[in-house]
């Protein structure tokens, strides 16, 4: 065991160490660079074959739920052009668990660690946000796209009242900061994204999946099992961007994560100038799973020339 362990960790430097010269902070909690994973594109028994987490500027985890989730029957995702539709329905072994196998671990190697949570109901994020309140975990993520049983099966996060509601009672149960994962699926984010604040989120993240869908043509049904799924990849890049400015127009205080379509420092930049704080890689590392740590190293160069974007981020402050 001992022999396969330092395999293990010599496997992990696929990039040699980066000595990181540009730092962020989000709601209080530093970042060693402005880059960190999305949730549901990060499993560390993968990642580290091919990273050294701890290199990362935050490890956003996958949803964690009361109990064990199964996920949706396959198929559980589909190519589209410039991205991929998924419905894999949150498939995780659980709070539980998370909190004595992953997190220990993650914690361990280094990382910042943003414990993404999941719930079918007010109760299922009440249930995991107050096991995580002694936890190490840096920061919570709270996706609210999940759909609500207690709301008629709508998601949380497409009702502004409901989502205060939800933010307020977590806000009672936990000390750590707090960011919502906020759905493009609505009307006008800005309104759910002012509640979310308004009601004790410490930070926001936006934007999650956006809907749709696939059709076989051999048969005429969608691709996927649960027939229409999230649409995630260079494709909703500009939306997502978007959002991000709208959001900082509106709320120019408020921490923002920004996600969507980032494979490339570039890209990454992109987010920081419409009024991130932060980003998190997702898509792209489903097919090159060094993506994250290469944006974070990319736009870590890429920092070096714009010294004043970089003080404020190293400050908690943003270009906006």
């Amino acid at each position: 065991m001992r022999g396969h362990d330092r395999e293990s960790d010599r496997s992990m430097n696929v990039l040699e160490p980066h000595q990181w010269r540009h730092p962020t902070i989000v709601a209080g909690v530093p970042w060693k660079n402005p880059v960190g994973t999305a949730s549901g594109t990060f499993q560390l028994a993968a990642c580290r074959w091919f990273y050294d987490v701890s290199q990362m500027g935050a490890i956003s985890t996958k949803g964690v739920s009361p109990v064990p989730w199964e996920g949706n029957p396959s198929p559980r995702t589909a190519e589209t052009p410039a991205g991929t539709v998924n419905s894999v329905g949150l498939q995780n072994p659980g709070v539980d668990h998370y909190l004595v196998d992953e997190l220990p671990k993650l914690k361990e190697l280094g990382a910042t660690v943003v414990t993404n949570v999941a719930g079918h109901s007010d109760d299922d994020y009440a249930e995991v946000v107050a096991k995580m309140n002694d936890s190490p975990a840096d920061m919570l993520e709270i996706n609210v796209s999940c759909p609500n049983v207690s709301h008629g099966g709508m998601s949380v996060g497409s009702d502004a009242v409901a989502l205060g509601r939800l933010i307020v009672r977590l806000r009672g149960l936990t000390d750590k900061p707090m960011t919502v994962k906020l759905s493009p699926n609505v009307t006008d984010i800005v309104p759910i994204a002012r509640a979310a604040v308004d009601s004790g989120a410490d930070a926001l993240s936006l934007i999650n999946t956006i809907v749709g869908m696939r059709i076989d043509i051999r048969t005429g049904e969608p691709i996927l099992a649960n027939r229409t799924g999230g649409v995630s990849g260079p494709c909703i890049f500009p939306i997502a961007l978007g959002f991000v400015w709208r959001v900082r127009q509106a709320l120019p205080t408020i921490p923002l994560i920004g996600i969507g379509g980032i494979d490339s420092g570039e890209k990454a930049l992109e987010y920081l100038y419409a009024g991130a704080n932060a980003v998190e890689v997702g898509a792209a590392a489903l097919y090159d799973p060094t993506a994250p740590l290469r944006v974070a190293r990319e736009l870590d160069d890429l920092l070096d020339s714009r010294p004043e974007l970089a003080r404020r981020l190293a400050n908690g402050g943003t270009w906006r």
